[in-house]
């Protein structure tokens, strides 16, 4: 594990502040930056990467020209510490290190090698995908297959084997990207990027297409 870095330290202070110890509800404005650092006792520089990092995490929201609240929406029963949300981010930084290598390779055989049945299915996962996202509809399970169908399509059982391993990260990524509306708007383009060049079996680029869309989500999930 690595060591907590103390801006993830005070964001979690500030997790319990709200669901703990109820001090901020929903909707309420935090005290402003010096108040605030002054009462945790750290820099204006740390309390602002604490709040940065609630913010990517849905929890608190920044109103221009007004200060930083919590959002209005959340369920403060619910929230986990933000250690969980930490962890989820270590793990998945590694598993996200191994799409990387395996999964654009994955795609760039699986471009020359899939039978035309294999193809269309491929394509066909992607359509419903994006259906999913525009009804704003859970799409973790079809997003494993679309991934599964593409390393099917490779024919070799090695990387079949190692499915389980990516799903995890399919997973990690579905929960922390859960409101992000440009992983989204990405996750659309990438993936119909991606099927113009398996359509045309344009190997190179449904390579390409899947790097992009892998690196997509580590820049959303702040795991680069």
């Amino acid at each position: 594990m690595m060591p907590k870095r103390l801006s993830d330290s005070i964001a979690d202070d500030i997790m319990s502040m709200i669901a703990v110890e109820k001090r901020f509800l929903p909707g309420d404005k935090l005290p402003n930056e010096n108040e605030l650092s002054e009462e945790l006792d750290i820099s204006r520089t740390t309390l602002r990467e604490a709040i940065r990092i609630l913010v990517t995490n849905g929890i608190l929201e920044i109103r221009r020209g007004k200060g930083t609240y919590v959002k209005e929406d959340i369920d403060v029963n619910n929230i986990e510490s933000f250690s969980f949300l930490a962890d989820a981010k270590i793990n998945a930084k590694d598993l996200y290190e191994m799409r990387l290598i395996f999964e654009p390779e994955a795609a760039y055989y699986a471009t020359i090698r899939a039978s035309d049945t294999e193809l269309k299915r491929i394509l066909e996962y992607g359509r419903r995908i994006e259906q999913k996202i525009k009804h704003n509809e859970d799409r973790t399970e079809l997003e494993q297959k679309f991934h599964q169908s593409i390393v099917k399509a490779t024919h070799n059982e090695f990387m079949e084997k190692l499915m389980p391993v990516i799903y995890q990260a399919i997973d990690k990524g579905v929960i922390l990207s859960n409101k992000k509306e440009m992983a989204i708007k990405d996750t659309i383009n990438d993936h119909s990027m991606m099927m113009d060049f398996m359509k045309n079996r344009n190997p190179e680029g449904a390579k390409s297409a899947m790097k992009i869309h892998i690196l997509h989500a580590m820049k959303e999930l702040g795991i680069e």
